[in-house]
């Protein structure tokens, strides 16, 4: 059932897309817009519940309690019997003087599957040699059966995980992943990942967050087509045409509302109209209450800021569908989450990777009338990216706060993104260039943003996909050295902390390199797969780096 509506769903967001990309024929036909609406609440009511829906009084006193330390251990725990039955029971022993909640819990539930692989760090290995033994320990087989009780969604093919508390494979993780299952010639898993996600996209109408029934309501950044361009590098330009009913479907879900917005709608959905024919999107998470995964995390933040509780906690969810959760670019003051703006904000780069997905989609359509329209709906973007996100003041890519038609000031490694995707002109190239060596580059690599908040998307921080990002996107616009020195420090830092500590990890400090990344809503993970997948092509780059020690 949920396929077949989907194809409905495709059928008119494809219509609706076809006929928008000549900025000359928007739709304005409101039945359009009501059948898109109509056939995808449709595949929402089709959706599994999460456990906060399914065990509503139980998660929230077992999330407010703090019974686990991480609110993400009991929405990924196996209940032993039906929702029904369990909150039957607990209805029934609660008012008994002698209920304890975690015994309850322990009795009704399982632990979160956590495969035992018997691997054991080994400092005698090298860094390298690590990674790629790490690759099977990470890998979670097709079919697993957890998904018919609990939260996972069971994909049909294996799927590496990032590690740690991150169970379940992640979208915008994987393309970083894929990069180093590439590099390390494992070109089957490549592919099961990708089909994974195009499954995904068959079955519900786009990517979510993760394979989890609560990231059923947000997706991720869109880097669906970067997987195919990387898999098509392994196994040619057919899989463009094997994958091209995805890249379509993916661009249609981020366009949802396009027909619909206006100088009098000025958002609809991820979708932001700026003026004429020109929309660019925003992170926009459908769900309006506190994320299952931080439930208590969110509840006090959204009483902390006195605000509508559901307006706060679309912001919360819209920045978690960002991946940058949480970085103080999305808040109105620069410091405080309380006043979290997600999405008022339209960011460069997210516009940046729909940009590229636009492109590749022009590139690979057979069809001549598709080809053109695809590839003026890429030069519309490239030329809105450049107008509304560049700030000539900080000669950096910026987030706009639509709402107020200004720039927030507040600048981060986001603004590589019109390099990396290569949508950025020459002289602003080397403006962001100019700008990286002087304020971002660190000992350790690049700092996220200017600015230390607690935050884990902030300084002191360094994340693995953006130092990929800034060194793949200066090397393409000919700025190989400072390149060379942002792959450097990295992998520098990188190596050092193995060597400490016989482990790759999620985050980096690359201000001071004697310490750990901190912030955030959990601690570092171990393991870890965007990590070892930019560690090794970085590493195996022919001409960009000495052979290793």
């Amino acid at each position: 059932m949920l396929r077949l509506l989907y194809a409905l769903a495709l059928l008119v967001l494809t219509y609706s897309c076809n006929a928008d990309r000549d900025p000359q024929s928007r739709p304005t036909d409101a039945s359009t817009a009501q059948t898109v609406r109509v056939v995808t609440d449709s595949l929402d009511a089709e959706r599994p519940q999460a456990p906060d829906e399914l065990f509503g009084a139980l998660f929230r006193t077992v999330q407010m309690e703090q019974v686990f330390a991480d609110g993400k251990t009991f929405v990924d725990m196996i209940p032993k019997q039906s929702a029904a039955a369990i909150m039957a029971a607990y209805e029934e022993e609660r008012r008994s003087e002698n209920f304890d909640l975690q015994t309850f819990v322990e009795r009704y539930f399982d632990p979160p599957a956590s495969p035992d692989s018997g691997f054991t760090t080994n400092g005698e290995r090298s860094i390298t040699d690590h990674i790629n033994t790490l690759w099977p320990v990470l890998t979670r087989q097709a079919g697993s059966d957890e998904g018919s009780a609990g939260s996972l969604i069971v994909l049909p093919e294996d799927y590496v995980v990032p590690g740690g508390r991150f169970r379940e494979v992640y979208y915008w993780d994987s393309y970083f992943t894929l990069l180093g299952l590439a590099a390390a010639g494992r070109d089957g898993l490549v592919r099961s990942m990708v089909t994974n996600f195009a499954y995904q996209i068959d079955e519900l109408g786009f990517i979510p967050n993760g394979n989890r029934t609560y990231y059923l309501t947000r997706s991720q950044p869109p880097f669906f087509g970067l997987m195919v361009e990387v898999l098509a590098g392994l196994e040619g330009e057919a899989v463009y045409t094997e994958f091209m009913p995805q890249l379509e479907a993916e661009h249609a879900f981020w366009m949802q509302g396009e027909a619909e917005v206006s100088s009098n709608n000025r958002a609809v959905e991820h979708v932001v109209w700026l003026a004429d024919s020109t929309v660019l999107n925003r992170y926009y998470d459908a769900g309006d209450r506190p994320r299952a995964e931080s439930y208590r995390e969110d509840v006090l933040t959204i009483r902390e800021s006195g605000r509508d509780s559901q307006l706060v906690a679309r912001h919360l969810r819209s920045g978690a569908e960002s991946g940058w959760d949480f970085s103080a670019r999305w808040f109105a003051d620069g410091t405080n989450i309380a006043t979290i703006i997600t999405t008022d904000i339209i960011p460069p780069d997210l516009n940046a990777l729909l940009y590229k997905l636009e492109t590749l989609i022009a590139e690979h359509t057979e069809l001549i009338p598709e080809k053109e329209a695809w590839t003026r709906r890429a030069e519309r973007r490239r030329a809105a990216i450049n107008a509304y996100l560049y700030s000539d003041a900080t000669k950096w890519y910026e987030d706009l706060n639509w709402t107020s038609g200004q720039h927030t000031g507040y600048l981060t490694l986001a603004g590589v993104y019109p390099l990396f995707v290569g949508a950025a002109p020459d002289d602003r190239a080397a403006a962001v260039a100019r700008r990286i060596e002087t304020d971002f580059l660190a000992p350790g690599g690049l700092r996220t943003s200017l600015k230390a908040t607690g935050q884990q998307w902030d300084a002191p921080n360094g994340w693995p996909p953006l130092q990929w990002m800034a060194y793949a996107g200066l090397r393409d616009y000919g700025h190989d050295a400072l390149a060379q020195t942002i792959r450097s420090r990295w992998m520098d830092n990188n190596e050092r902390v193995y060597a400490n500590v016989d482990k790759m990890v999620e985050k980096y400090n690359v201000e001071d390199i004697t310490l750990e990344a901190g912030g955030g809503e959990y601690p570092v993970q171990d393991g870890f797969g965007w990590s070892n997948g930019v560690y090794l092509p970085m590493a195996t780059e022919s001409g960009r780096r000495e052979e290793m020690d």
